[in-house]
């Protein structure tokens, strides 16, 4: 599966990056598994830790990333849980509150 990465992978050998973020765990000497997305500007967009032995799902995580894309540039809008690209999204408001599943119809 990794052999079809195309993108640079890097470690943490030092685990100066896990120790920053807080998933550091000096009595075993493990890194959480830990999934950080930062926009370009440096602003932490979403975090989301596993235990050692608990998989991500990279499909979602993608969709993350899609999602915090497309709220960077309709900053009115919210992306609700499932969205994809081309989806409604939905303009929080006050009378929202309760009706989330009806704004999505």
């Amino acid at each position: 599966m990794l052999e079809k990465v195309k993108f640079p992978m890097g470690a943490d050998r030092t685990a100066k990056l896990s120790k920053m973020f807080g998933v550091y765990d000096e009595e075993t000497g493990h890194a959480l598994r830990g999934t950080f997305i930062i926009s370009p500007e440096g602003k932490l967009l979403a975090s989301e830790v596993n235990f050692y032995n608990v998989g991500r799902n990279a499909e979602e995580i993608l969709r993350k990333i899609q999602a915090n894309a497309h709220l960077a540039a309709h900053t009115d809008e919210a992306c609700p849980a499932s969205w994809k690209p081309g989806e409604k999204t939905l303009k929080p408001s006050e009378k929202m509150v309760g009706k989330v599943y009806e704004a999505l119809k």
